[in-house]
C-alpha cells in the first residue's frame, strides 16, 4: 500500500511541475523574457517599431491586388457584377419579406427579419464597393 501511495505522490508532483512549467511559459515569466520585454519598450522590436514594415507589407498586397484586378481594363465588368449582386440581394429581400407569415411561428419570423437585415448589410457593402470602384 505504501508503494502505491508513493507512486501517487510522485505522479501528483510531476503533474504539478508540468502545470507550473506551462503556466510560466504562458506568462513568459522567465528571466530572459522579462529583460526582452523591458528592451522591447526602448527599441524598435515592439509593435510600434514594426509598423513601418507592416505598412509596407500591406502596400505590397495592395499593389498585388491592383495588378491582379486590372480595374482600368475591367471596370465595366466589375460595375455590372456589383449592380447585378445588388439587384439579386434586393430580390432576395423582397422574397424574404413576402414569406413572413403573420400567424406563423415567432422564432421563424425573427429569423426571416434577421435574414432581411443581413441582406440590407450586404447591399450596403456592395454600395461601399461601388464607391471604392468609382474612386479608382
Amino acid at each position: 500500500m505504501k508503494h502505491e501511495e508513493f507512486l501517487k505522490i510522485i505522479g501528483i508532483l510531476l503533474v504539478s511541475f508540468f502545470i507550473i512549467y506551462i503556466f510560466m511559459k504562458m506568462l513568459k515569466l522567465s528571466t530572459n523574457n522579462q529583460y526582452s520585454m523591458i528592451e522591447g519598450m526602448t527599441n524598435n522590436t515592439g509593435e510600434a517599431g514594426t509598423s513601418a514594415s507592416y505598412a509596407a507589407a500591406i502596400k505590397a498586397q495592395v499593389v498585388k491586388l491592383q495588378d491582379e484586378l486590372l480595374i482600368s481594363k475591367y471596370r465595366k465588368d466589375y460595375e455590372s457584377a456589383i449592380i447585378n449582386l445588388d439587384d439579386y440581394a434586393g430580390y432576395l429581400m423582397l422574397k424574404q419579406i413576402l414569406n413572413i407569415k403573420l400567424d406563423g411561428d415567432m422564432k421563424t419570423n425573427v429569423e426571416t427579419l434577421n435574414n432581411i437585415n443581413i441582406l440590407k448589410e450586404a447591399k450596403d457593402s456592395l454600395n461601399a464597393a461601388m464607391t471604392f470602384l468609382d474612386k479608382q
